[in-house]
């Protein structure tokens, strides 16, 4: 894709200063016409460095290791990674629902990798630490509560579920609105094969 943007964003550079040097012709001057080669845009549209015209694998994920003709090499990066965010109620360690279903599906991925990891990282909002004990039992009551799902729920061995907790120190939105802080009150979950 930023293959083809460059691409496209050269040829209207070019055409623009082609244009600029062509002056209008006057009636004293002779017109000639030029047959000059056509210039044709080359593209790749899964941005994997394989021309689209000999990708035999047109939609190759990204950040996948590939061979001449635009596949993935097998074994080599298309292992398991999952991502899982969960996002909580403000003083609340409940997974909801939704949260839970989505659990489920990576769940699914971990018993299909059976030596896939996963780490579960608990955070709060600012609003929800409490600033004398500076604690974060909160976050971490978050992602073991994640954790204790796979377990009970997908009998996950504990030995591959790993918990850290952060309490308000790592924030992916700003405190200063509900907004920001309800994006706050999380968990992140990475399941991956080592």
């Amino acid at each position: 894709m930023k293959t083809q943007l460059r691409n496209t964003f050269l040829i209207l550079v070019s055409a623009l200063a082609l244009s600029a040097c062509q002056t209008s012709v006057s009636q004293n001057q002779a017109t000639q016409t030029i047959n000059a080669p056509v210039a044709k845009v080359i593209l790749d549209s899964d941005g994997d460095g394989v021309l689209d015209a000999i990708d035999e694998c047109p939609a190759t994920p990204w950040k996948v290791i590939i061979d001449e003709v635009g596949c993935p090499i097998a074994g080599i990066g298309v292992g398991l990674k999952m991502e899982y965010r969960a996002f909580f109620t403000k003083g609340s360690s409940e997974l909801s629902k939704e949260y839970q279903l989505e659990l489920d599906k990576v769940a699914k991925k971990l018993q299909e990798y059976d030596t896939a990891t996963m780490r579960i990282e608990g955070h709060a909002s600012a609003d929800e630490v409490d600033k004398k004990l500076r604690s974060n039992s909160l976050a971490r009551n978050r992602a073991i509560i994640v954790k204790n799902y796979l377990i009970m729920q997908h009998q996950i061995d504990p030995n591959r579920l790993s918990t850290a907790s952060y309490g308000a120190q790592r924030p992916i939105a700003s405190s200063d609105t509900e907004e920001g802080r309800s994006m706050n009150r999380r968990v992140y979950g990475l399941a991956q094969e080592p």
